[in-house]
């Protein structure tokens, strides 16, 4: 029978023998890897937290108590426990379960995170509501060790620390965040007295203790015991403690004569606590214990084997920009690059193979992986910083404050910009464009294909100055490549076709499809022009003019907000230029936080293909003949 079905909320969990347990994660893994198996998503990070969630939803008396997930992707087994186990095949699918926490979701999910690091700054605000408004239950936030690199973790419980109110922080330790983990504090949480100096001592001591009759041996005991604690003591805790927080631990968090008899007591103490859990990233599952990484977030797989279901022929746009880059560096001593614990979904692991020693991973500390880059770029070094828009934007003050203002050659290689399917919400590269340009003397880039990436990541080395380029998730589009990257002129776009009824202006990938657009309205005897801006920032004033006084009215179109964007920057142009003839529309992402689903379904949506181009290119000329007819 199963146990799992039997559990519909987490007060059925409390009616369970302790005995079931290790029988109900086994079936909770088992249904975690088959669906996550079909449709994709965060597994080696829920399997290893399964022990944690069981025995957490069992002590809490949740919703009331609360548990805040520092980012939602390893909450899978927490969403089966809380009565979305009908749902849970549809996660991370349109119109289905979120990938992440999510607070419209359940009550569960007390609040929403897709980025790492926020969980311990929301569960401290959690605690001193709960203070304020003289209520009385637990707040626990589990946190991830790689989260313990982002500042605002440390933030998080530095004021903790201070304000001295009951909070509970379970670190869940498993050595890993997405890429293995590096840095200084990690390192510290890695450390074991296995040093020689160590192993000296204690042989010495077992030697002296051996030669005491009657009472050594039961000394010896009491030592190895000592040395445990004074693990606990003399390594991790130390930090901790000094932050104020009463330090536990570590205990092993797959072992549940571990996890429930520490939480019960833990539950008990007041001001804040941290409970260092260590678990196995990936367990229960041998393809993602031996390879966490690929099975952080992994596509569709065999479950037999691990292997991916579906492998594109066609290189990725991340593939093509590390590549060019690899290729310049080989040529330009000054280039290094920077990732912020995203080597491997940034494609970082080709660069970093042919030039280790030039390859940064700053950890989840976007902040400063940008001032890191600004310092470089000021001595003299060409510093690249591929990073999802999504996670670019945690950095905006540091591009305006310590890149921008001064003017420095950083360049931001900005990957997964647009729509990014089941990751939703959270990781949507939307805003990118409206949030770059309008820096001063920042320079903002999108490519209509992989050919035009490489010569823009040519081109970002020469400029001289902050130069972002922005490219979408996925497959390229398999176009021929140059064999020799080229810089572009600065600012200068380029007509694709001419046409005197209307002008489709497009950026990035809506360019192709506004080529299609132009081709289904030609076929009815439209004659619409098509310009690929190339540029956001700086336009081509010359271009984009000069084709808009000889059309009847203009269309931009572009995969991201239209609220301070390409498009925005095209009326920005018009108007300058006196340009005030000329109906023009932008299309994009409308004003809102834009769900998860797959890609091509998201843009067939809003209107982002060929077809949907093609319709609002109808509308409007259709809207200047009635004006027209009306004057």
């Amino acid at each position: 029978m199963s146990v799992l079905k039997t559990i519909r909320h987490p007060a059925d969990l409390k009616k369970l023998p302790p005995e079931q347990f290790p029988q109900l994660c086994e079936e909770i893994r088992e249904r975690i890897i088959s669906v996550i198996s079909d449709v994709g998503g965060h597994l080696a990070s829920n399997l290893g937290v399964v022990e944690l969630t069981v025995a957490l939803h069992y002590l809490l008396d949740t919703p009331r108590d609360l548990i805040v997930w520092d980012t939602g992707n390893q909450a899978y087994a927490h969403k089966l426990l809380t009565g979305r186990q009908e749902q849970f095949h549809t996660i991370r699918q349109f119109g289905g379960l979120s990938g992440f926490c999510k607070r419209e979701e359940s009550e569960y999910d007390t609040f929403n995170a897709g980025h790492a690091g926020t969980g311990v700054s929301a569960a401290v605000g959690f605690a001193e509501a709960r203070e304020q408004r003289k209520q009385a239950h637990k707040v626990v936030c589990v946190v991830g060790d790689g989260a313990l690199t982002s500042g605002l973790t440390m933030e998080g419980l530095q004021q903790a620390g201070g304000l001295k109110k009951d909070l509970l922080v379970i670190l869940n330790d498993n050595q890993m965040s997405i890429s293995k983990n590096v840095g200084a504090i990690s390192a510290y949480l890695n450390r074991t007295i296995t040093g020689e100096f160590f192993d000296r001592i204690r042989e010495e001591t077992k030697r002296v203790l051996g030669k005491m009759p009657h009472i050594g041996e039961q000394v010896q005991k009491m030592a190895s015991r000592a040395q445990e604690l004074a693990k606990g003591l003399l390594l991790p805790g130390l930090l901790f403690e000094e932050l104020g927080f009463r330090y536990v631990g570590p205990i092993d968090g797959h072992k549940f004569e571990h996890l429930l008899p520490t939480l019960e007591n833990v539950f008990k103490l007041d001001g804040p606590t941290l409970l260092h859990v260590v678990t196995k990233k990936g367990l229960g599952y041998g393809p993602a214990m031996d390879d966490p990484i690929w099975f952080h977030a992994s596509s569709p797989f065999d479950r037999d084997t691990g292997s991916p279901k579906k492998k594109s022929g066609r290189p990725s746009y991340s593939s093509v920009a590390v590549n060019t880059l690899t290729g310049l560096a080989r040529e330009d001593p000054r280039i290094v690059a920077i990732t912020a614990a995203m080597s491997e979904g940034t494609g970082l692991a080709a660069f970093e193979k042919a030039f280790p020693e030039r390859l940064y991973d700053v950890g989840i500390a976007e902040q400063h992986a940008v001032t890191f880059a600004a310092g470089l770029a000021a001595q003299g070094m060409r510093p690249v910083v591929p990073i999802y828009s999504t996670f670019l934007q945690r950095a905006y003050d540091q591009v305006v404050h310590d890149v921008a203002t001064q003017n420095l050659p950083v360049t931001f290689c900005i990957d997964r910009g647009g729509l990014v399917a089941e990751d939703g919400t959270t990781h949507h590269g939307a805003f990118d464009l409206a949030y770059l340009r309008h820096m001063p003397n920042m320079v903002v880039m999108a490519p209509k294909d992989e050919n035009e990436l490489q010569h823009m990541v040519k081109s970002c080395i020469g400029y001289d100055r902050p130069v972002a380029v922005r490219y979408p998730r996925g497959s390229s589009l398999g176009v021929d490549m140059d064999p020799v990257p080229q810089a572009l002129p600065l600012g200068k776009g380029e007509l694709l076709r001419e046409g005197t009824d209307i002008a489709l202006a497009a950026i990035g990938v809506t360019v192709h499809q506004a080529m299609a657009a132009a081709g289904r309205l030609e076929r009815e005897g439209i004659s619409a022009a098509v310009i690929n801006a190339r540029f956001v920032k700086p336009l081509d004033r010359d271009l984009v003019g000069t084709v808009a006084q000889e059309v009847k009215c203009l269309l931009t179109v572009e995969e991201a907000s239209t609220m301070g964007g390409f498009g925005s920057a095209v009326l920005e142009l018009l108007s300058d230029e006196g340009i005030v003839n000329v109906p023009t529309k932008c299309m994009g992402l409308p004003d809102r936080f834009i769900e998860q689903g797959p890609q091509n379904l998201l843009r067939e949506k809003y209107g982002l293909t060929a077809d949907g181009i093609y319709q609002q290119a109808k509308q409007l000329l259709a809207h200047v003949s009635r004006k027209s007819a009306v004057a």
